[in-house]
């Protein structure tokens, strides 16, 4: 159809494009809205980085500086900084550390974006220039990572005393990474034929008791079952136990939720009593039977899981009973013992059961608890954690889960970095080396994501009380110079020194996992928040 005369079209232009400023303030609103999250997480950056007090409604209050912990508790309302709180969820998942990096990059990412709009780039080639940049990051990072062999634990230690070192249970992480280090190898599963390993964070159990202090924390080689045994006067320790695990209730068996039985008399109560006693004591007997003097009981939802006389019978049979195991537990105990749910007491048999050099009843004054060691199943692990109050055992179980997920990286990619801001600032120097010869808006978007990369030292010095601008030139200067003589540098901030200095004899070294995973992440989210320029509420 041919356009209309000129005064018409300039007409219906005038009523399409009525807002033209529209875009750019939804951008700059996204934009604002997501440096503000991740400004009020920036102090908790690093080792001397600040810890964060949070009261949830009900007055309970966490003490963390774990970046993933701040934002999933923090009541966010804007769509865009809700995309940086997923954001930290998906490094979480991903790698389990650098929640707080991820985030500080995204922020800085942003902030030159917007002085890149400023100067009337098109958001698109901002995004394309982004990306360009990340890919050359990356590069950079792999380059100077250092190849490790998943048998030498002294690799891995220093991985996890790294992790740790930024959490407020630092002071513990020489007796954290060794945990840490011991349970991934335990659970590792070498990948055939390819590199790394295969690691189920599932199969280590972290268990949280309150009493003695983070130093009482141990690595148990078997299972750990917190609640106490459900016998009056039964057996406390038992060597060389018969363990079941049943899914059926001891405890005689109820009518429907619609019928109800009404008894006359004294005779029809006594029949109904002989007959539960004799059903209870008939599956007593195939208990015994079977040799079976350590038995496990899944919770039940509809009755109880053992009536007061299954636990009269029990004890008499000097059988040790656990009831209430959680529905979700169960294929963890199944791993760890090597067995299998027995779901009928036809199946109750010897050849079902299986052998524990030792259980024993744990007393301690803030409860009991189980523990079973010397068993012949899968490859599992338990930790229980301990700590003076709940805010430091949770604290200290949060710590310990980022350490081992920082081994688990190494597992999977076995490289390391030197940390301290050393691989940002070693990819910060190398594109602005490269924005030099960049043609067009390139060279603004490289010289941009360059000097955003520098936020981590600036962060980390600012956090330790150094000057950031000295820190950061110095820096420069270092890997400027290496860069000359054509060696890799490990330059970082040494917030323990006071200065820039080889993060690599300090022995200070992340997984190659982390920061890659972190850069990929940060930068896809920038270019997601880029692309937006509206924002459209559903009718409902």
């Amino acid at each position: 159809m041919a356009p209309k005369a000129g005064g018409d079209s300039a007409k219906g232009n005038s009523t399409v494009y009525k807002d033209k400023s529209k875009p750019t303030d939804i951008r700059l609103s996204n934009i604002n809205a997501a440096k503000a999250v991740s400004d009020a997480i920036r102090t908790s950056l690093g080792p001397r980085g600040m810890d964060k007090m949070i009261q949830a409604a009900n007055g309970e209050v966490t003490i963390t500086n774990d970046g993933a912990t701040i934002l999933k508790q923090m009541s966010v309302i804007h769509p865009a900084a809700k995309m940086l709180v997923e954001l930290s969820r998906a490094q979480d998942i991903e790698a389990g550390d650098g929640t707080t990096s991820v985030v500080v990059i995204a922020g800085a990412l942003l902030d030159a974006a917007e002085k890149l709009l400023q100067k009337g780039i098109h958001p698109t080639v901002i995004s394309d220039g982004f990306q360009k940049a990340l890919q050359m990051a990356l590069q950079v990072v792999e380059g100077m990572s250092t190849p490790v062999d998943l048998t030498n634990e002294d690799a891995l230690l220093k991985a996890a005393a790294t992790s740790l070192n930024s959490k407020v249970v630092s002071q513990h992480s020489t007796i954290l990474a060794p945990i840490a280090v011991q349970a991934i190898c335990t659970v590792m599963e070498p990948v055939e034929g390819g590199v790394g390993a295969r690691v189920d964070l599932r199969d280590v159990k972290v268990i949280e008791r309150i009493g003695g202090t983070v130093e009482d924390t141990e690595l148990v080689p078997g299972l750990v079952i917190p609640r106490r045994p459900a016998n009056v006067n039964g057996p406390h320790r038992i060597e060389k136990a018969r363990v079941g695990l049943i899914q059926f209730c001891i405890s005689p068996p109820k009518t429907d939720m619609d019928h109800n039985v009404i008894v006359s008399d004294y005779a029809a109560m006594d029949r109904v009593l002989k007959e539960e006693r004799q059903y209870i004591l008939n599956i007593v007997k195939q208990i015994k039977k079977a040799g079976c003097n350590v038995l496990l009981v899944q919770k039940s939802i509809l009755r109880d899981a053992l009536s007061d006389l299954a636990i009269h019978f029990l004890d008499k049979i000097k059988t040790m009973v656990i009831k209430d195991i959680e529905r979700e537990d169960i294929e963890f105990v199944c791993k760890t013992l090597g067995c299998r749910p027995i779901a009928s007491l036809d199946h109750f048999t010897a050849e079902n059961l299986v052998n524990v050099d030792l259980v024993e009843e744990v007393n301690e004054p803030t409860g009991k608890y189980i523990k079973m060691t010397g068993v012949s199943g899968g490859r599992t692990v338990s930790v229980v954690v301990r700590g003076t109050s709940g805010a430091v055992v949770a604290e200290a179980a949060r710590s310990l889960h980022d350490a081992l997920c920082a081994v688990r990286c190494v597992a999977r990619r076995p490289a390391l970095l030197a940390g301290g801001g050393a691989p940002e600032a070693a990819a910060a120097a190398a594109l602005a080396r490269a924005a030099i010869a960049a043609p067009g808006a390139d060279h603004y978007c490289l010289r941009a994501y360059a000097d955003a990369l520098e936020v981590i030292p600036s962060t980390l010095a600012e956090n330790a009380g150094l000057n950031p601008i000295e820190t950061v030139t110095e820096l420069r200067a270092a890997h400027a110079s290496s860069a000359a003589s054509g060696a890799a540098s490990g330059a970082g901030v040494n917030v323990r020194r006071g200065r820039v200095t080889d993060m690599r004899h300090e022995h200070v070294l992340q997984p190659l996992h982390v920061t890659a995973s972190a850069l990929a992440l940060a930068t896809e989210t920038v270019r997601a928040i880029l692309k937006i320029d509206d924002i459209i509420n559903t009718v409902n």
